[in-house]
């Protein structure tokens, strides 16, 4: 069961901002996955008949030094509850604005029976970032 989230067109996103998904794309039904459109938040619900429910959270995307950016080594990380998980963070250095790289981050994330998980992916840079052609699948393993 996966659900894919995008976001095709160019977006700038701020310093220690999510990136913003605008459309949803459920492969399988999978409720419990939850999703605002434009939001850059995912809710993940660990309502199972097991202790835990497991999910494969993937992230592809290729980020630039937005235009009002200060050009140096620029990061995004998946985020757990508004805290950028270390392991799952993506670095690259641009030698100029606007050079763009494509970047993939993925991780395993689980939720607790009855409660749930939110995750996002975060600009962990200094500098502003620009986002084109984002996609964040999740994937419902356990």
């Amino acid at each position: 069961m996966a659900v894919e989230y995008s976001a095709p067109l160019v977006q700038t996103v701020a310093e220690d901002s999510n990136i913003l998904f605008t459309a949803s794309n459920p492969r399988f039904g999978v409720r419990s996955v939850n999703w605002r459109e434009g939001a850059g938040i995912i809710s993940l619900s660990g309502a199972s008949g097991q202790c835990r429910a497991q999910y494969l959270v993937d992230f592809t995307a290729n980020i630039a030094v937005a235009e009002d950016g200060t050009v140096g080594p620029i990061s995004v990380a998946l985020s757990l509850g508004g805290e950028p998980l270390p392991a799952s963070t993506a670095i690259v250095t641009p030698a100029a604005v606007g050079d763009f790289f494509n970047v993939h981050v993925q991780a395993l994330v689980d939720a607790r029976c009855g409660c749930c998980e939110q995750i996002s992916v975060r600009n962990t840079s200094d500098t502003p970032i620009d986002v084109q052609n984002a996609v964040l699948i999740v994937e419902r393993k356990a």
